[in-house]
């Protein structure tokens, strides 16, 4: 979801040189063994972590979006995760419209809203994987890098994938990753995993095919750390601000996509 910047150096390479590039990466000898590592890389990162029942990491995260006459913005935040498998975690996101925290204990969701101090809470007990489908399908309020933090990550990215291509290596915040790419009918999405004995992901980017301007989200993520490494978490909520409670329908603010940039009807 980086292309700004560039430009000055495609237009150096000649037409020819640059046509020859983007061909080879469609069409390079081997591309069925390239499909099958793919494939391979991303299993076994999605096989680490279900193996993980402790996962923190801090993230940034990049939302792409067009407005009606056309102008690309970003929308820019980051936070901290904290998961504890199967039905614990605690999610931060600071942006410049929300400071928002989410918790969760097994039973009780709780989203607070600290810039405006109200808070929804209800009670979803189940997994985190359950969790996650709900605040997606039930509440619009999805979770940032949601797709990452199922108990099988391979299954939740691979339906309907048609492409998929192995781009070599490339290095995110100073770890040299496996640059994975893969096509569905609506989305491209790129993933960048750690090389090594704890392959875990470092940089997603999805790409909407179906919206004009193609808008993408990125999500970057950095200092991982697993099992002992993750400080002790108290994933219950308690309201030291004295919160006032809201509706979680109402709470505003509370994704990544502010309030202001709603159209009516509540579309995005």
């Amino acid at each position: 979801m980086a292309w700004l910047g560039k430009w000055s150096l495609a237009a150096a390479i000649s037409a020819p040189v640059l046509a020859a590039a983007l061909i080879g990466v469609g069409t390079a000898s081997g591309a069925g063994t390239d499909e099958d590592a793919a494939k391979s890389m991303l299993k076994a990162m999605s096989d680490y972590l279900a193996s993980q029942k402790t996962i923190a990491f801090d993230f940034d995260t990049n939302l792409g979006i067009v407005t009606a006459d056309q102008q690309k913005i970003d929308l820019a935040s980051s936070g901290q995760i904290v998961l504890n498998r199967p039905d614990k975690i605690m999610a931060v996101r600071k942006g410049g419209f929300a400071d928002v925290a989410l918790t969760f204990d097994g039973k009780t969701l709780t989203v607070l809203n600290k810039t405006a101090n109200l808070y929804a809470q209800g009670e979803l007990p189940g997994t985190v994987d359950h969790l996650i489908d709900e605040l997606r399908d039930t509440y619009n309020r999805p979770v940032p890098g949601a797709n990452l933090l199922f108990s099988n990550v391979y299954d939740q990215l691979m339906p309907g994938v048609l492409n998929v291509k192995d781009l070599g290596s490339g290095v995110i915040g100073g770890v040299e990753c496996d640059h994975l790419a893969f096509r569905n009918d609506q989305v491209d999405w790129q993933i960048w995993i750690a090389q090594g004995s704890q392959p875990y992901p470092c940089r997603l980017v999805i790409t909407s095919k179906q919206v004009a301007g193609f808008p993408d989200y990125s999500v970057e993520l950095k200092n991982w750390k697993t099992g002992s490494a993750v400080a002790s978490v108290d994933f219950s909520f308690k309201n030291a601000t004295n919160a006032k409670m809201a509706d979680l329908k109402d709470l505003p603010d509370a994704d990544e996509l502010p309030d202001r940039f709603r159209v009516a009807g509540g579309a995005k």
